[in-house]
This record gives C-alpha cells, sequence and structure tokens, in this order.
C-alpha cells in the first residue's frame, strides 16, 4: 500500500483506486487505510468537490513520515533483491 501510494505522495487518492491497484477488496483494504491513518502514515480528508448526485469520498496521502517509511522499506526490499541475485549467481557458479 506504502508502495503504491509513494508513486506520486503529493497527490490524494481514492481507496477504490488504491484497492485496484493493490489487488485488495474493500474489507481488507480500508482497515489497513484506517491503520495507517491512526499511525501517522496516512492523511485522509473527505473530497470536497463531488458532482451532484454522488457522495463524497475519502481521499488519503502519505504524509512525511509514511514517505520516509515507504523510501526506506523500497530501499530495503532493493537490498534484499540484490542480495538474492547475488547468492543465486554463486550457486549457479558452483554448479559448472
Amino acid at each position: 500500500m506504502l508502495t503504491a501510494l509513494a508513486a506520486d505522495p503529493l497527490v490524494w487518492r481514492y481507496g477504490y483506486e488504491l484497492g485496484r491497484q493493490v489487488g485488495l477488496k474493500a474489507g481488507s483494504l480500508y482497515p489497513i487505510l484506517m491503520r495507517l491513518c491512526d499511525r501517522g502514515l496516512l492523511e485522509a480528508a473527505w473530497e470536497t468537490d463531488a458532482p451532484p448526485g454522488r457522495p463524497a469520498r475519502h481521499l488519503y496521502r502519505l504524509t512525511g513520515t509514511g514517505e520516509r517509511l515507504a523510501q526506506e522499506l523500497a530501499a530495503s526490499e532493493a537490498s534484499a533483491r540484490s542480495a538474492g541475485a547475488a547468492a543465486r549467481r554463486g550457486q549457479l557458479r558452483g554448479a559448472w
């Protein structure tokens, strides 16, 4: 979820849009979003310009803390992938 939001951290995103992007249904998505808000990683706001006939929707975006955590997680994931690739290369050398 943080990775999806970190792609453009200043943009407000709708829950439905995020759910489609990360492959989560509402029953899993909204509790996650609420927990991230409670932990200060996301901020939430109500849509102010909902078209007539449609209720306002919640919007979400990363806080500064959330953005830093997303960057740390991405760096950690990249490091783990790099280490795994190096280990696999070492295994292949030994097989020849």
